[in-house]
């Protein structure tokens, strides 16, 4: 019935059957050789239009926007590494909009709205997941504030809910509920559009994206200063020479600090070791994403069963993204805690990626007393979440010159005039 309903006969699907097991051997037997690249390997030009310096998630989002939205192609992504292989490749891959503020919260939507269409925009199957997200309270505190953030969520038109603790109970079956427990679940927020996605992909279709509007992706060349005549930018030193520019965005997320410093700019931003770790795969047992700031930990499940966990970051500044062991045990106390059924699931390995945070939670998105000098940096732990929103309102700022109106907000003369946007509440563990 199922085969006739889709109009192939039983000898149809004995052929496709057959060449898939003959394409799949033939891949299989190819070593990964003479494959078609997914975006090319370029040769360097001596000057562009327009530099990013870094090759993450941003940057790349960046420049395929650039090309997209603006028509500016002579463009040059300069990674010293690999595409994505930075805090892209480092992070827990939490996607939600649900912030306090106005300002954070319209960006962090407008981002959502964008990754709720992404996978068909790229061609790119992005296994992005709205499975939800759930933010616990533990204390009457963390209640009243739940309840003032998505009290200001749904105003800006952003779901979300306020959950008691048995319907905490009902949606995550596996949670202790227990009103013993060192930090007892008193409710959560719960966000339904939030979820997961595949952090590798997103760095792959809009690198592929990019490519195929002109962009060149040049890898494993670092950036070590910035050129800067009278005031002006007029390009980038790297470790295979000199590249002439026009403007030049800079979006290198924990080092955003040091390529500030090149055009003697200090920046207010730290950047911290941030820790992750991931366990052995199990069958499916959490279908949602369960966040608690009061205990620095938040969990969620893979599609292929692993626990995918982050802690908080370690207290210290620098650049490490090695693991810390004293973080991760605090960390998975906490975890085992709230669901004891972990307490004998094996980890497999555990890293830090490097995040850097401004004083008050927010990012710095806009330009710089440098002429043509663009700045993109300090999301903290929110950066993942808002790579498609960042990418679009900084192409808009670079090409033209001057914020876009959602990222106006975030430019660095609010430390001037102390319109700060504290998001430390919804930020994150990381804060």
């Amino acid at each position: 019935m199922a085969r006739a309903a889709t109009g192939i006969s039983n000898s149809g699907h004995q052929r496709m059957q057959r060449y898939s097991f003959f394409g799949l051997a033939r891949h299989a037997a190819s070593f990964h050789e003479h494959w078609q690249r997914a975006w090319r390997n370029p040769v360097m030009k001596p000057g562009y239009d327009v530099i990013i310096v870094g090759g993450g998630g941003h940057g790349l989002a960046t420049a395929y926007y650039l090309a997209k939205n603006h028509g500016v192609r002579n463009v040059a992504v300069v990674e010293k590494g690999y595409l994505g292989g930075g805090n892209t490749a480092r992070n827990t891959t939490i996607v939600r909009s649900n912030y306090l503020w106005d300002a954070a919260a319209h960006l962090y939507e407008f981002s959502l709205k964008l990754w709720e269409g992404l996978s068909q925009e790229l061609n790119f199957n992005l296994m992005f997941s709205q499975r939800g997200v759930l933010n616990l309270g533990h204390s009457l505190q963390e209640m009243r504030d739940i309840e003032r953030r998505v009290t200001a969520n749904r105003l800006n038109g952003i779901d979300g809910e306020v959950l008691t603790t048995r319907e905490v109970k009902a949606l995550v079956p596996l949670i202790n509920d227990s009103p013993a427990i060192r930090y007892p679940v008193l409710g959560a927020s719960w966000q339904p559009r939030g979820g997961t996605a595949r952090h590798d992909a997103l760095a792959w279709g809009y690198a592929r994206a990019a490519d195929n509007l002109g962009v060149d992706l040049i890898q494993q060349t670092e950036v070590t200063g910035l050129r800067i005549e009278g005031g002006v930018v007029t390009g980038v030193e790297t470790t295979r020479g000199p590249i002439h520019a026009r403007k030049v965005a800079c979006v290198a997320a924990g080092n955003s600090g040091v390529l500030a410093a090149m055009a003697g700019l200090r920046l207010p931003i730290e950047s911290h070791p941030l820790q992750a770790l991931v366990s052995e795969p199990i069958k499916p047992v959490l279908d949602c994403v369960v966040m608690s700031n009061a205990v620095h930990a938040y969990i969620s499940q893979s599609d292929k069963g692993d626990l995918v966990i982050g802690a908080g970051i370690d207290s210290y500044n620098g650049y490490g993204q090695r693991g810390s062991l004293p973080v991760v045990e605090h960390c998975l106390g906490a975890i085992v805690e709230l669901f004891p059924a972990f307490s004998r699931v094996r980890m497999n390995r555990n890293w830090g990626g490097i995040v850097d945070t401004c004083p008050d939670a927010s990012p710095i998105i806009g330009t710089t007393p440098v002429e043509g000098l663009f700045f993109n940096c300090g999301w903290g732990t929110g950066g993942f979440k808002a790579t498609p929103g960042s990418g679009y309102v900084f192409a808009d700022t670079v090409a033209n010159g001057r914020p876009h109106p959602l990222a106006a907000p975030f430019s660095l003369e609010r430390f001037h005039t102390g319109a700060l946007i504290d998001e430390h509440g919804a930020a994150g563990v990381a804060h």
